[in-house]
């Protein structure tokens, strides 16, 4: 393979650059900076470009004589997405960079799919309380007195269920907003699993199991009381009908506070766990719809966890219930 030479100052120029940066002269490639050969790998030094890209839209990128931006697929792994852009020098040599463009299109199809699933879980309930609405303006229908009753139950219903989704949407919302801001106010876990127990006490027996007099750490008390009260709303929908629902505290060999919530119910299949706090996600659609769940409330909990520099997990075996854990960093004195 024959030598190309390049100006020593241009090849450390390049190798001052982040970005996957190539010079090709003819069809072969005159230089790759470091960047270039991690992604590509080293044997493409002096390699003809056809056969380091491999992409069609790339290579005709490569020949036009004005050179342009092309994206191309699959060059560092499945699924990824790069942005090529070539740029004609003086000498006909040919300036090529590399852009990661894959995070970028991540987050557009995340966003895409939460806007689509959030149509799609408001469209439900709205149709169903217009079906029932138009229904019952329908004299017959409206004049007798169980059936109107009836359908007015359903429509609240409905309506509820749409209440508790722009709610969960708006918190989920508001807690993305302010996600690198990290909490600073203490809050006792202690107290505050003491508070969700009181809270549904005449529902279910909720036990705390603690040798801690109190759990203090930095953060935001509404948020941690949304995460304890979205855990125990979960297992006393999702556990067993007269099942205990269980809150643990510890403190870890780390030095950071355990809180665990802990079910009796059937347990959640192993492969469904690692999608649980995925927005939208269910295990159980039909249950979660029956139950009310708006498939956003272990979402809600991972981030709020996050925006406390904590841990969230979440365990489960087939027959014996669901743990879902909290780790937290305790107050620094």
């Amino acid at each position: 393979m024959r030598s190309i030479n390049i100006a020593p100052a241009t090849t450390e120029l390049l190798d001052l650059l982040d970005v996957p940066s190539l010079l090709v002269r003819g069809d072969r490639i005159a230089y790759a900076n470091p960047a270039a050969l991690d992604l590509l790998g080293s044997h493409i030094k002096g390699q003809d470009v056809r056969l380091a890209l491999r992409d069609p839209d790339a290579l005709a990128i490569l020949r036009a004589s004005e050179g342009g931006h092309v994206r191309v697929s699959g060059l560092s792994v499945a699924g990824s997405v790069w942005g090529l852009t070539s740029n004609a020098l003086s000498d006909g040599t040919r300036f090529v960079t590399l852009e990661d463009l894959s995070a970028t299109e991540s987050v557009a199809r995340a966003h895409a799919d939460f806007v689509a699933n959030a149509s799609h879980e408001l469209r439900t309930p709205l149709a169903t309380i217009i079906g029932y609405a138009e229904t019952l303006s329908d004299t017959k229908a409206g004049g007798d007195a169980a059936t109107r009753n009836r359908f007015l139950g359903i429509i609240k219903s409905e309506a509820a269920r749409m209440q508790s989704l722009v709610e969960d949407l708006m918190s989920l919302s508001r807690i993305e907003a302010i996600k690198h801001d990290a909490p600073r106010t203490p809050v006792d876990l202690v107290a505050l699993a003491k508070e969700a127990a009181g809270e549904v006490r005449h529902r279910t027996s909720v036990r705390i199991v603690t040798d801690l007099d109190s759990a203090v750490v930095a953060g935001d008390h509404g948020q941690l009381a949304q995460v304890l009260r979205n855990l125990v709303d979960n297992a006393l929908k999702y556990g067993a009908p007269d099942g205990k629902v269980t809150i643990t505290i510890d403190l870890t060999d780390s030095g950071w506070f355990s809180l665990c919530v802990k079910d009796e119910g059937d347990g959640i299949a192993p492969e469904h766990l690692p999608r649980l706090t995925e927005r939208f996600y269910r295990a159980d659609e039909s249950r979660s719809r029956q139950v009310g769940g708006t498939g956003l409330g272990l979402s809600i909990v991972k981030h709020i966890v996050e925006r406390h520099r904590g841990r969230f997990d979440i365990t489960s075996r087939s027959g014996a219930g669901t743990t879902a854990t909290v780790i937290l960093p305790a107050l620094s004195k």
